[in-house]
């Protein structure tokens, strides 16, 4: 399971079906709304950012989406209902977003006053025209402000069907997407059994928000638990945001259309050796990744010392491990890259700082950030481009043991972008990387030569174990990226 644009899925045309939910509720909550919660401090933001932009005639939009295969003739009515489970079991995409008396409120529709109605959309002949349509579908059905926050389809054809679901950001993160493909394929696989599966509701996204606003609502900006993200600012010259050390060709304050583009780090085989090769100076192939970022970033003009923002799962080891919500903090990391350090050395540094970020994760990253750069807070962006670096190892989600039957994929879209973001995913297949950045003559070269620069230095880390061959940037340029083939992905011999 890896993450790529959509417009890269070579997806086999077919007949498109949607399932759009609705409401048989007169309303969601009593004239007083006892029945509302409060939005997360992530949601809160996302809200509120979305309310400015309509209000300024400056929308923003973004979606995540999954896609999975369903093998042989699609049975639309168990799909209907293993979709309809899916949505009754997780709370937060039952929620209406709402600002009231200042705050913002997700008022709950209860289970059995949902319905999901069959809408026939259209034929496509080619997997052109299928990509675009599904593309324009996302970013005309994904509204922060409107209700349901998601979108529900399938591509059927005689002897399979893709099924697709997108999502706003504000009611899911990426790690949500394996739990979505996990459910829905498991219930749909057992209704076509002929079994009745059990529906219990998962742990509420919305409780985990009660909890967060209960113990950091009150907390002011001298609490001793921003000590962590204090000190990383003063040691950053008083900034909140960690720069993106290369040049991006960007205006201050201007935001840009948009380049979103994947391509394979490793395959199978050299990220296993990667793999070993971390573990031998006592590290895990995420801080090995990271480890090769710093030091890209250094010998592209970078600085020595690696400062960036890494997102981290706030989901824990049992409670809301099978949950869908934005259950993701971003938190501030910084270690020694500085020339002359061996992939030893640098791992050192990378265990250490990562070991000092985790020891301070429990604040909200959106409450540091209202707290300690009020003035950024009040903005609809983040004020420059920022370093940011994300890794998940798909092979460890759940359903991960079925992901070469299911073949999903991931696909994350912006409108606009101001800097450059890259996420790192693990699957079976090998390494992969998948960036948004702006789109601009500088940032292209930039972009293009880091990417080069970085499957050097993670094959020199896999085949000798060690940075001791200087990566140049002028590199070799790499393969044209071709469409991802589902009918192969996850294929072996």
């Amino acid at each position: 399971m890896r993450q790529f644009p959509l417009e890269k899925h070579h997806m086999a045309p077919g007949r498109v079906v949607e399932w759009r939910l609705r409401s048989t509720a007169v309303q969601s909550a009593g004239p007083d709304h006892a029945a509302d919660r409060r939005a997360s401090f992530n949601q809160d933001k996302h809200f509120t950012v979305a309310e400015e932009s309509r209000a300024a005639d400056d929308p923003v939009a973004s979606w995540i989406a999954v896609t999975f295969e369903v093998t042989g003739a699609l049975d639309e009515d168990a799909l209907t209902r293993a979709l309809l489970a899916f949505v009754q079991r997780h709370e937060v995409l039952r929620c209406e977003f709402r600002r009231l008396a200042g705050e913002v409120a997700c008022a709950p529709i209860a289970p059995d006053e949902l319905v999901l109605d069959t809408a026939p959309v259209a034929a496509f002949e080619t997997s052109e025209a299928l990509a675009y349509f599904l593309v324009e579908r996302f970013k005309r059905s994904i509204d922060t402000l409107s209700w349901p926050l998601f979108t529900m389809g399938a591509v059927l054809r005689e002897d399979s069907a893709t099924v697709y679901l997108a999502f706003d950001h504000i009611v899911c993160d990426g790690l949500s997407m394996p739990i979505v493909v996990q459910e829905v394929q498991s219930v749909y696989e057992a209704l076509c059994r002929g079994e009745e599966p059990p529906l219990r509701p998962a742990p509420s996204y919305l409780d985990f928000a009660e909890e967060q606003r209960h113990r950091y609502l009150s907390i002011d900006a001298g609490d001793a638990r921003l000590s962590y993200w204090k000190s990383f600012i003063e040691r950053g010259g008083g900034e909140f945001f960690p720069r993106f050390p290369l040049e991006l060709g960007v205006e201050p304050g201007r935001m840009y259309p948009i380049v979103n583009e994947a391509s394979p780090l490793l395959d199978a085989g050299e990220a296993e050796v990667f793999e070993k090769a971390c573990l031998a100076v006592d590290g895990k192939a995420f801080m090995g990744v990271l480890a090769a970022v710093a030091v890209c970033l250094r010998e592209a003009g970078g600085p020595g010392v690696y400062r960036g923002f890494m997102p981290v799962s706030e989901r824990g080891r049992a409670a809301w491990t099978g949950s869908v919500g934005w259950f993701v903090n971003t938190m501030p990391i910084e270690f020694d890259a500085s020339p002359g350090r061996d992939f030893g050395q640098v791992m050192a540094a990378v265990r250490a700082g990562f070991g000092e970020m985790i020891g301070h994760i429990d604040v909200p990253f959106v409450r540091a950030w209202e707290l300690l750069a009020p003035e950024e807070f009040a903005a609809r962006s983040w004020p420059y481009p920022v370093n940011f670096f994300s890794y998940i190892d798909m092979r460890k989600c759940p359903g991960a043991e079925r992901h070469e039957d299911w073949r999903p994929s991931t696909h994350v879209w912006s409108a606009r972008a101001n800097g450059a973001c890259s996420w790192f995913q693990r699957d079976t297949e090998g390494l992969h990387m998948n960036s948004i950045y702006v789109d601009t003559p500088v940032a292209r070269r930039t972009m293009d030569d880091f990417q080069d620069a970085l499957r050097l230095t993670v094959r020199e880390i896999a085949r000798h174990g060690s940075l001791r061959r200087p990566v140049a940037l002028t590199a070799p340029r790499r393969p044209a990226r071709t469409p991802l083939d589902v009918a192969g992905y996850g294929r072996r011999p």
